[in-house]
Formats: structure tokens, sequence, C-alpha cells
């Protein structure tokens, strides 16, 4: 009985894959170094992937700083990644954001949950009769809006009331990091903080933010009510941002219409002009930065598959040196009846596996060398599988299309000639 078809090709692919690890065996030094080539190539393309994916969720997590379902509106545009502001005279030109504007948002606008107004005011030192700070902290002017917008939530305390802001009372919320720099005792509410050399009662305490880069730059602030920063630093800086959180995701589109059109009727924009003011949400800002890092992702992709076809070419190189050498134990496999297709898949299977093995050290350094980056930056390593796959799909592209045309010629060698080759 004849074995099946399935079978004797398993036992053919085995064979092939036999022989060609005994000819990266034979010969080490020559496979090692031409594996270098294909271990360069899938390292570059693996290791920066692994960096930029690192780096992009830092960033992402950084301009996650709105809560859910909030957009937020100010006077300039998003930072443009790459770019900076375009046109900045034009934004320049624009009316501020006021409080009194934002009042007429939380007045007007039905479809949110909750509408924040927030400035930030100075940066500076503070201290307490612990000890200072270096001169890092923000201070945030806020209304209770903001905690829901911001997804701040009290470890310690009450936050910002509307009776804070009514009164334009000298009362802070800290940031946790803040918190625990000028209060080691770790009880910080009710305790006393000099900000700009005005004295100011600790009403709460946030939970820990983190920092997008594995800093905690991002808990070192303090919060005093808007109408307190105001009254101190509203000749210097009074331009403010609004933000709104929307109730569900179903009304966000007619939230965000509403706005706008309580903005431009109280902001006086003609109907046949464009805003004067923007509209921004974590999407929006994150598909932004997307767009600029797709665009260094295909670079990278671009440079490094130059190097794969780089390596390639050396393995068509090598392939050929070794048909060469092989020359009298191919006639020897075609006159004990192996056909075209045998040689030509053996030679494949050379060229392939050359390509894997150098293909699985260059996925294993790239991915450690992309996650040191990870390290220096504080964040969570991780493995993107996505590319490690491709990078590993790519080296068998590579090694079948190189391959192929050594194989062809082996294939087709005269097996009386081949046997007479010394």
């Amino acid at each position: 009985m004849k074995p099946h078809k399935p079978t004797l090709l398993l036992a053919e692919v085995g064979d092939n894959l036999s022989m060609a690890m005994n000819a990266l065996a034979t010969h080490k030094l020559r496979s090692a170094l031409t594996m270098l080539g294909v271990l360069i190539g899938v390292f570059s393309i693996v290791a920066m992937m692994t960096a930029m994916r690192v780096l992009k969720n830092a960033i992402e997590t950084d301009m996650s700083g709105l809560g859910a379902q909030t957009f937020a509106i100010q006077r300039w545009p998003v930072y443009q990644f790459g770019g900076g502001v375009r046109d900045w005279e034009k934004y320049w030109r624009r009316k501020y954001v006021t409080l009194a504007q934002g009042r007429q948002v939380q007045e007007k606008a039905t479809l949110a949950s909750s509408v924040g107004i927030e400035g930030d005011f100075w940066i500076g030192q503070v201290e307490t009769r612990y000890r200072k700070t270096s001169p890092t902290v923000q201070v945030l002017g806020e209304t209770p809006g903001s905690f829901p917008a911001r997804n701040w939530d009290l470890d310690d305390g009450r936050a910002i009331s509307e009776n804070d802001v009514d009164n334009a009372r000298d009362v802070c919320v800290l940031g946790n990091a803040l918190a625990k720099t000028v209060f080691p005792s770790g009880a910080a509410v009710g305790e006393e903080i000099k900000i700009n050399g005005y004295k100011y009662t600790v009403v709460g305490v946030l939970v820990p933010q983190g920092g997008s880069l594995g800093d905690q730059e991002q808990d070192n602030f303090a919060i005093i009510p808007i109408t307190t920063a105001l009254n101190r630093y509203g000749r210097r800086w009074n331009d403010l941002t609004i933000l709104v959180q929307v109730r569900d995701l179903a009304s966000y589109d007619d939230c965000v219409e509403q706005v706008r059109g309580i903005l431009r009727a109280v902001r006086r924009v003609p109907p046949d002009a464009e805003d004067d003011f923007e509209m921004f949400s974590n999407d929006s800002r994150i598909a932004q930065f997307n767009q600029v890092t797709r665009a260094v992702r295909i670079g990278v992709t671009v440079v490094s598959s130059i190097a794969l076809i780089a390596a390639g070419i050396g393995i068509m190189n090598i392939m050929l040196v070794s048909v060469t050498e092989r020359t009298r134990e191919i006639g020897v496999r075609r006159a004990v009846g192996a056909k075209k297709r045998n040689i030509m898949a053996q030679f494949i299977m050379e060229a392939v596996v050359l390509c894997e093995v150098g293909g699985v050290f260059g996925v294993v350094l790239g991915i450690g060398g992309g996650d040191i980056v990870a390290h220096f930056l504080k964040a969570p390593p991780l493995i993107p599988f996505d590319w490690a796959i491709l990078g590993l799909v790519l080296c068998s592209v590579v090694g079948i299309s190189f391959g192929t045309y050594p194989a062809w010629k082996a294939a087709n060698l005269d097996p009386i000639e081949s046997l007479r080759y010394e």
C-alpha cells in the first residue's frame, strides 16, 4: 500500500529541513556571517517598532488627561506634532476664553453632565513648615466641574467646591506627588501651604495619576479656585479652557454642536465666519499623534526593508557558491532518482532556514533593544507580536525570493556533467 501524499510531503519537508540544518552546521562561519545581514534587518525593524510602540503608549497615557466622553474648548489649537502651531498670528488675535463664557456654557449646555473651567496660572516653588519644593510646581485654577472632566479622584479630603469659587477662598487640592514632597508624614489635609507667597489651606489630595514617561510630573501641581487664581494672576493671564463632559456617548456629537452654538453666540461670531475657538478631545489629539508616528513607522520599515534586501542578495550569493561546491552531490541525487523539484525544494529550504534562524535572533534582540526604551522611560515593557510575526514572515519571503534562482540553477544542472565535476 502506497503512503498517502500528505505523508510523503511531510517526509520530504523533514528530509529537506534536516539537510538544510546539516549544511548550516558544516559551514558555521559562513552561515553566521550570512545570517548576520538578516539579523540586522529584522532587528532594526522590530527594535524600532517596539520602541515606537512603548513611546506611543506612554505619550497616549499622558495625553489622556481628559475624562471619558470629555472635550475641551480653548483659544489656541492643539499643538501640531512635528510642525508647531501654524498661522499663529490668527490665533493670537482671537479673544480670550473667559470665565463668563464658561459660566454661560455651564448654564446652557443641557446635554453636558458637568462643565469645568480651568487655567494654568503659575509655575514655581511652594513651601510648608516641613520643606520646600523645586521651582517646577504648577498652579491650576479650577472649578468643581473640572474634577470629573479631568478624571481626578480624591485620595483624601474634598474637592474645590462652588462655595470656594464664589468666595475666592484660599484653599487648595494637591497632586499626590506634591503632597508627599511637602508633607512627609502623609497628613496634608488641614495643613497650610505657601504658594508664591500666599497661604492656602489644603482641603484635599488627589489619587496618584502617574507620569507619561515614568516620572511624577503629572502629580506635581496644586489646584486653587479659579476665582482666586484670576484675582491674583488674572492681570497677566486670563485665557481659560472650558472642559465639557457629556452624559453619554450617544449624545456626544449633539453636545459638541450645542456647546459650539452657545460659544458662537456668546463670542458674537458672525454666521458665515469660522469658529474663533478650538474644540478637541483625547481622540483627536491621539489621532494627530498617530498620524505623525505612522509616517515614522513607514520610514523605518522602508529603511529596514532595504537592509533585508541587501541581506537577501548576500544569501543568493552564498547559495550560488553552495550550488557550485555541491555540484557532484546534486549529480548523485539526480542519478538515484531525485527530481528537479526535489533539488529546488532542498535549496529553497536551505535559504529559508538561513533567513529564519537569523530572523529569530533578530526578533529576540529587537524586542530586547526596543524595551530598553521602556526601561529608561520607566514605562511597562511590551512584546509587539504582530511585528515579530511580520519579521519572520519577511524572512521567509526573502529566503524564497532570493533562494529560488540558486535552487533553479541547481535543479537544472546536467546530471552527467555534475557527476564528472571535481
